[in-house]
């Protein structure tokens, strides 16, 4: 039987990297993008030496249509038919009220988490659709639910992503294509750190006194929606740590 593939965006760290280990492991090739090539080239020789994994590197910026369309078309014909795309890619840069945000920031942040997935998306579905078989896998997020402090943005787009998994859903209803949406709740990546502008201080104070999720945690769910039997469509996962309850309720050791 022929191994799947599968394409993960924002794959050079934290829940990309974990589901594309969780993958590798479970045999599928893998296509991996991110920004960070040297990162990419880590993750890639880890997975090949521990699994001995079939890797692609497509290294390049999910906010660039043109960068993303054309490596895609730079796949060889044996990797082209993507079972499983997971759009992973995403950011939050800072912690600003809406009146008082920076536009250019926020560019970043709404071209990265709800433009980028829709370009791929559409770049790479229609040839799920042709062949027949293929699942999308959306990263959202807890914020997408619950609008928090400082968020605005970031919750906007992530319930953009709720939305627009809703929707392809529907518009995919009469295909065999399954459509997950996966909104994690507190999850220890660089993402904080990026959130801070670096400040890995205060980055770590918002996971002191909670067991968060990791990557690897996450990347357990987004596997189990891709392995379940082709008539199971998981639709949507809400998976927080043990002790959060909502996008703004955690119990933290003093």
């Amino acid at each position: 039987m022929e191994k799947k593939i599968v394409l993960i965006t924002g794959a050079s760290s934290g829940i990309g990297e974990g589901c594309a280990r969780k993958f590798a492991m479970n045999g599928y090739r893998l296509i991996l993008n991110g920004r960070n090539v040297e990162k990419l080239n880590v993750v890639k020789k880890e997975l090949e030496e521990k699994y001995q994994a079939d890797v692609i590197l497509l290294p390049f910026d999910v906010r660039d249509r043109q960068a993303a369309q054309t490596a895609l078309h730079s796949l060889p014909a044996e990797w082209e038919e993507i079972d499983v795309l997971i759009n992973n890619a995403g950011l939050v840069i800072g912690v600003d009220k809406e009146h008082e945000g920076n536009l250019d920031e926020w560019d970043i942040v709404i071209d990265t988490n709800v433009k980028a997935l829709l370009a791929m998306t559409r770049f790479v579905v229609p040839g799920m659709v042709q062949r027949g078989r293929g699942q999308v896998i959306n990263l959202g997020s807890i914020a997408g639910d619950y609008a928090y402090p400082g968020g605005s943005v970031y919750c906007a787009c992530k319930a953009a992503v709720k939305a627009l998994s809703d929707g392809l859903r529907i518009d995919l209803v009469d295909t065999p294509i399954r459509v997950t949406n996966v909104k994690p709740g507190l999850v220890e990546t660089n993402f904080s750190v990026v959130r801070f502008r670096g400040d890995q201080h205060t980055a770590d104070k918002v996971y002191k006194g909670i067991q968060p999720l990791t990557g690897d945690d996450v990347a357990e769910v987004v596997y189990f929606a891709a392995a379940v039997p082709e008539h199971i469509q998981i639709a949507e996962v809400l998976v927080m740590p043990t002790h959060q309850a909502t996008g703004t309720i955690t119990y933290k050791q003093p």
